[in-house]
Order: structure tokens, then sequence, then C-alpha cells
């Protein structure tokens, strides 16, 4: 999961993908941490990303490294209500307080259940992470 996690912050950016009826749906995200043990990422509820991921949990997420390396993640999200959860999101993406707050309505943390991560890069054998 460390290597997970690092990488996606050594990227920086990573691009979530959803789907609303038949249409895959990207996106730019930024958050990314592990709390209890699980992957997590955060969003607003009143975003049509929230929608799509409660109508659809299986998502999928890319990201690219200077180095030319590549990491997919795929999996369920799965929605965590709890003020703990959203509090160390937040806690850790100081940034966000500005539009979020483990408090209101809208903050919405979400943990990924029998995900998968491939990192993958043109030279070297693809490193998978199951979690």
């Amino acid at each position: 999961m460390k290597e997970v996690l690092d990488f996606l912050k050594e990227c920086g950016i990573y691009y979530l993908a959803t789907e609303e009826e038949d249409q895959p749906r990207v996106r730019p995200f930024g958050t990314a941490e592990v709390f209890e043990n699980h992957l997590y990422i955060l969003t607003g509820k009143k975003k049509n990303v929230s929608k799509q991921i409660e109508a659809n949990p299986k998502v999928e997420i890319c990201a690219v490294n200077a180095n030319g390396k590549w990491i997919r993640i795929s999996g369920n999200l799965v929605r965590d209500d709890r003020v703990e959860a959203k509090k160390y999101m937040l806690d850790q993406n100081p940034s966000l307080r500005s539009m979020y707050d483990e408090n209101d309505d809208n903050t919405e943390v979400l943990y990924f259940e029998h995900g998968e991560a491939i990192i993958s890069s043109f030279t070297e054998e693809p490193i998978i992470v199951k979690f």
C-alpha cells in the first residue's frame, strides 16, 4: 500500500475514471491517503463524480510519473461517513479546508475495497499490488 501511495504522491495529480450511463468520465484529482490500512480519496457529495460513484462504485485511477512509469488502480469505492476519516483526510490536505469541513454535509471520503494497483513501464515487468 505504501508503494501505491508514494507513487500517487510523486505524481501529484491522478485521473479518476467513473461511468455515467454508458459514457466514461475522467477528471483530475489530487487527494490520496492511507487511513486505517485503506486507500482513501476525497470529493464533494454535490459533484457529479459523487453521483456517478454512488450509481456505480467501480472506478479506475491512472497517473504517470516523471520517469515514464504509470499506475492504474481499480476497485470499488466505499463511502466512509465517519468524522474521523474526513478529519484525517482534511488534516493531510489542509488546502482543502477552504472548501470542505469534516462536519459539513458535502465532504465525502471514499476508500478502495478489493483494490488492485498495477505499476507499469515500457522496460520493466509490471508490479501488482492487491489491497
